[in-house]
């Protein structure tokens, strides 16, 4: 029996601390599959599609990760693909809070099911989706934040050179 993990999010975009759980977590699990959510507090600048491509262009199409788009509960994603696991990034301790809530809600929801938080390595813990996307707004460099074919979609997204 393989151990199956899910590491959602919005993914809007994919930045290297992404990146970086996703390979660390292929240490402890046999198969990661990348939940690209629906946020509807948020308004994407990528559609579904095109941050599912990103991911497997940025994760190099690696078979041990798949990556699906999802909508409703996490929990019942979970169980659709077979996961006993779920893998959250904390980057600080502004994080823990909302995280911590939602791992008891997931856990009330599916007792079988753990979450792991993990914490990205000391070069990326800055990082955020959220300030890729003003940092590339406003025409500053992103290229060491995220993969090169995310900075490029960043910048035909954006409509700069």
């Amino acid at each position: 029996m393989s151990r199956i993990a899910v590491y959602a999010g919005s993914f809007d975009p994919i930045t290297r601390g992404h990146e970086d759980l996703m390979v660390r977590s292929l240490e402890f699990v046999d198969r990661l599959v990348v939940a690209v959510a629906t946020n509807v507090t948020k308004q994407p600048l990528f559609t579904h599609d095109e941050r599912v491509a990103m991911i497997r262009e940025a994760t190099g199409h690696n078979p041990r990760i798949e990556v699906r788009e999802f909508h409703g509960l996490l929990v019942d994603f979970a169980r659709e693909v077979g996961a006993l696991l779920l893998i959250r990034g904390l980057r600080a301790v502004s994080d823990f809070e909302y995280e911590f809530q939602m791992a008891l809600m997931n856990r009330h929801l599916a007792p079988q099911l753990e979450t792991i938080f993990m914490i990205p390595s000391l070069d990326t813990t800055y990082i955020s989706a959220s300030l890729v996307r003003e940092v590339a707004r406003f025409g500053g460099p992103v290229d060491d934040l995220v993969h090169p074919s995310v900075a490029e979609a960043l910048r035909q997204k954006l409509g700069q050179r």
